[in-house]
């Protein structure tokens, strides 16, 4: 997965709450087509930001646990953690261009 992070019920606390720099969650799915439109779009991302932002992925079902915690409902979801708190949401397969309008203002 090169620069993203494989996220998990067990290592959200850790890796994403308690970061001192934002984080942006990809939350998946294997069998989600528009999933694997923006899992590009979200690793071009990791690699332009690294040092300014961490980038995971979770999947949401063998997490069930934070999927629900924090509502997902429809994938692909990309969350925007800052200071352990959701800054941005984006549903759906997004262009990289909407993505970085949202996230940009916060990094």
């Amino acid at each position: 997965m090169g620069n993203l992070l494989e996220l998990t019920d067990a290592n959200f606390e850790q890796e994403v709450l308690k970061s001192d720099i934002p984080v942006l969650i990809d939350f998946w799915a294997v069998w989600c087509w528009p999933c694997k439109m923006v899992a590009p779009v979200v690793e071009e991302i990791a690699n332009e930001n690294q040092g300014k932002l961490k980038v995971g992925k979770l999947d949401v079902d063998n997490n069930r646990q934070t999927a629900m915690n924090y509502g997902i409902r429809s994938i692909p979801t990309l969350m925007l953690f800052k200071d352990g708190e959701v800054a941005e949401v984006i549903i759906g397969a997004a262009p990289k261009a909407q993505i970085l309008s949202k996230i940009s203002k916060h990094l």
